[in-house]
This record gives C-alpha cells, sequence and structure tokens, in this order.
C-alpha cells in the first residue's frame, strides 16, 4: 500500500519545523519562503493548519500540463514536476484546486510537493505528530473539508 502525508491540524504549533525541513531537503537552505508545505494560520480562530500537495487521485496538475513535465512516480504516488521538462507555463498552478502548485521566479520552473522520495522531511521534522506519513488510499478535497468542519472555519453557505 503507498502512503500518505496525514495531517492533524490540534496538534500543529506553528513552529514552521516542517517548511524549514522542507526548504532544506529541497533547496540545501532554511528558507521558509521555499518550502513545498505552508502553514497556514486562519486568523479568526488563531489556529495554523499545514498544507501541501495531497497528491490527489484526480491529479488536475499532472493531466493539465501541456508538456507532460508533471509525472506519477510509481513508487511513492507523488506527482513529480520534471523540472528539465517543465517550461514554466504554470497551467499546473491554475489547473490545482488546492493552490499547492508553485512558481518560483528564480528557475522560472513550478514546485510542488514530491514526498521527498517517500521519505518527506516535513513529516520527520514535525515535533508534534501533526504530520505523519501514513498508508492510505490518497487524501483530498474531503479530508481538507472534514478539518474545516472542525476547526469551524468553513465559510457559512
Amino acid at each position: 500500500m503507498q502512503k500518505s502525508l496525514h495531517i492533524d491540524p490540534p496538534k500543529c504549533t506553528g513552529c514552521l519545523q516542517c517548511e524549514m525541513a522542507c526548504s532544506f531537503e529541497n533547496y540545501g537552505v532554511f528558507n521558509i519562503s521555499k518550502s513545498r508545505i505552508k502553514v497556514f494560520e486562519f486568523h479568526d480562530s488563531g489556529r495554523k493548519i499545514p498544507y501541501t500537495c495531497t497528491q490527489c487521485d484526480e491529479a488536475w496538475c499532472l493531466h493539465a500540463c501541456p508538456v507532460e513535465a508533471i509525472q506519477l512516480d510509481a513508487r511513492t504516488g507523488a506527482k513529480v514536476v520534471m523540472e528539465a521538462i517543465c517550461v514554466g507555463c504554470k497551467v499546473c498552478t491554475i489547473a490545482c484546486p488546492f493552490g499547492t502548485v508553485n512558481y518560483v521566479a528564480d528557475i522560472g520552473k513550478v514546485q510542488k510537493c514530491d514526498l521527498c522520495g517517500g521519505q518527506p522531511a516535513c513529516a520527520e521534522a514535525c515535533p508534534t505528530g501533526a504530520i505523519t506519513y501514513i498508508d492510505a488510499d490518497w487524501t483530498g478535497l474531503d479530508r481538507m473539508r472534514q478539518w474545516a468542519d472542525k476547526l469551524g472555519n468553513q465559510a457559512s453557505a
């Protein structure tokens, strides 16, 4: 069974260790602006929630890419940006409904979580267990909505 990141929002303290670990793993620097995971703060409630690519089954980013620069890693299930192929058109950033594919102006390419090849640095660095790497089919919109409902952060209809 493949694994996926599991986020347990009530355990997040907003320490940003996940962001630091991600930037160091991917760029060799401690710089949260280079992180592929972000900690979002709900200002009204003061709660903090890490979020990153959920490696959707639908993979809108993968299907939207006109040059097939986003490819499935069969071992981890991650949808990985192949930097050598990416032309920086940003179509995938528009296709992602969660906003977790980001354009990096420094390199003229996009970036997204690639699960660190099966050993996510964010999960290893999280001191509270808010981010874990567990056996799962996938995480996606339904899980995000459940978290928002639990936290009282859904917009009222």
